[in-house]
């Protein structure tokens, strides 16, 4: 790898993931702390000026955007400030800059797959906040790719597969929609297209643009959640066997959860020869982690 690398969010479940991959193909990042009150646009601007990598992968949100429960209206506003002004300094110091986006950006009206060309129409507070972040990254930084993913499936305790599994742990009903789509995509497979992506940049490929990554075979929470407690069996004796089929529409997240989330992967199959990895292989190391770490 020539280029030098700048991770922001080395220290969540995705930055992890990337720093690991990395580190078997001898591929290093410089992956700064962040300040105790977060990035500011002082801060990064400080930071930009003193280091000045070829290309930066932006992860520093990528709890608040991808696991969180809920996240304030004010927080967002700030992360938006920040990756506004990360944009522009790239565009300044002729960055390539990698940042993430989601499903959320779309409001699940559509029972087919989405591609890059389908019109966002963001649904929550995230989802819109997710939207403006892309406007102002491809307005700010020409030499930018957005990578879109879909359900991320990470093993910290406070996500939303922790969440599940701890809640699994109590002799309770566990709802889950069993009307609702979308492509889990374990931490592990999205760190690979990152990577991937990376690699075919270092060749001088001016692939810059939207692009959508998920997990290969489309499913419900439903589903999902019975995979992941079968799996989940192995560790550990649960109270919960198996979930309870709910609407989406009687879901408590119905208002900003897009109903349907599929993710078409063709483009970036085509652009960067990606292809889309089966999310169930990847639940046994993810389940193996989070038991280990947790």
């Amino acid at each position: 790898m020539r280029m030098r690398l700048m991770l922001l969010g080395g220290g969540n479940a995705l930055g992890q993931a990337l720093i690991r991959l990395g580190a078997e193909e001898d591929i290093a990042f410089l992956a700064p702390r962040p300040p105790e009150n977060g990035w500011t646009p002082a801060s990064l601007t400080q930071l930009l000026d003193d280091h000045r990598p070829d290309a930066l992968v932006n992860l520093a949100y990528y709890f608040d955007w991808f696991q969180a429960e809920t996240v304030s209206e004010q927080r967002l506003a700030l992360q938006e400030r920040a990756v506004e002004r990360l944009a522009e300094l790239c565009q300044h110091h002729q960055i390539t800059l990698v940042q993430p986006s989601s499903y959320r950006v779309f409001d699940g009206s559509r029972a087919t797959a989405y591609s890059e060309k389908d019109e966002p129409v963001p649904l929550g507070l995230r989802g819109q906040a997710l939207w403006r972040i892309e406007q102002s990254v491809r307005a700010a930084c020409p030499q930018h790719v957005l990578l879109r993913f879909g359900w991320l499936l990470d093993e910290s305790i406070d996500g939303a597969l922790g969440r599940f599994l701890t809640r699994a742990e109590q002799p309770q009903e566990l709802l889950l929609a069993d009307d609702r789509r979308g492509n889990p995509t374990p931490v592990d497979d999205a760190a690979r297209v990152i990577l991937s992506v990376l690699k075919q940049l270092d060749c001088n490929a001016p692939l810059w643009g939207t692009y959508h990554y998920a997990g290969n075979e489309a499913t419900t929470p439903l589903a999902l959640g019975q995979a992941i407690l079968a799996e989940a069996g192995h560790y550990r004796q649960l109270a919960v066997q198996a979930p309870t089929p709910q609407a989406h529409a009687a879901r408590p997240d119905a208002s900003e959860e897009p109903q349907h989330a599929v993710l078409a992967c063709k483009k970036i199959l085509h652009t960067f020869g990606i292809k889309p990895r089966a999310w169930r292989a990847g639940l046994p190391p993810l389940l193996d982690r989070f038991y280990r770490h947790g």
